[in-house]
């Protein structure tokens, strides 16, 4: 066996510990498994931080929020008020996870827009206005490189639950009042000051990013425990019939796992090459 296919094989198996445990291994024990000698393309890492944040947006809105109205349970632009009693929007909790982002080491930019926004401050311009038109028609991720972002990679934003499509249509401010399901709302994009890094800035970047969703989930939490009736929150992912929320662990661990597949193959696909450092 190649030293190549030696240090894919230790990464693999740590990555996968790392994705699939309920309570992940340390990432420095996995960086000690590593190598710093091997770099990966950045556009394999926005595949891969794109892939936790989709997962996390996904379960988010179909499994806290869609599930989570059906019980009571209910969501607004304005959960973060005092004595406001719901929970942030899919493009709220997306908002929130981008905002600790900005708080940790990695370089990594998130930003929710679209050419039809209900908040203006998330209107594409520029370049990415023109990228946008694109995105719309080929639905396939655009990368690219300027003096201002650096690498910056845009991916589509699609109406998956009927939750997005009614809050939308239904919003005094929104200037599309005929969103249907499976329509294109948006697009996520990401912007890294570097074409390739090494292993370990992977890891550590894709670490920040579940940090980040992790934080995020955290706060609607301590806000729903503090609700005049209490949310209660588990271990487990509740019954239909039952008012109760995952816990971080819980929420996390779906994440992970639904993220997990696409991160690993990005990681130890043919794109990475060793460098001498």
């Amino acid at each position: 066996m190649t030293r190549t296919k030696i240090i894919l094989v230790g990464i693999f198996m740590c990555m996968g510990v790392y994705l699939f445990a309920s309570a992940p291994m340390p990432l420095e024990d996995i960086d000690a498994n590593a190598t710093d000698g091997r770099t990966v393309e950045v556009q394999k890492m926005f595949n891969a931080v794109n892939a936790a944040n989709d997962a996390a947006r996904t379960i988010y809105t179909k499994r806290i929020v869609s599930a989570g109205a059906k019980i009571g349970l209910k969501f607004g632009e304005d959960w973060a008020e005092p004595n406001v009693e719901k929970g942030p929007l899919p493009a709220l909790f997306l908002r929130l996870a981008a905002q600790q982002l900005e708080t940790k080491p990695p370089l990594l930019g998130l930003y929710l827009g679209s050419d039809e926004p209900i908040n203006q401050s998330n209107l594409f311009t520029g370049e990415q206005a023109k990228a946008f038109v694109t995105l719309k028609q080929t639905r396939a991720p655009i990368f690219s490189n300027d003096a201002a972002s650096g690498f910056v990679a845009m991916y589509p934003d699609v109406a998956g639950v009927m939750a997005c499509v009614t809050c939308h249509n239904d919003h005094l401010d929104s200037p599309k009042k005929d969103w249907k399901l499976d329509d294109m709302m948006g697009a996520t994009t990401w912007t890294y000051p570097k074409g390739r890094i090494g292993t370990s800035e992977y890891m550590e970047t894709l670490d920040a990013v579940f940090q980040s969703i992790e934080e995020a989930y955290a706060l609607y939490l301590e806000k729903a425990v503090a609700f005049q009736t209490p949310i209660p929150v588990t271990d487990e992912w509740p019954s239909e019939d039952r008012i109760a929320l995952p816990n971080t662990e819980t929420f996390m661990a779906a994440v992970r796992r639904a993220s997990a597949e696409t991160i690993l193959t990005q990681l130890t696909s043919n794109g990475g090459k060793e460098t001498s450092q």
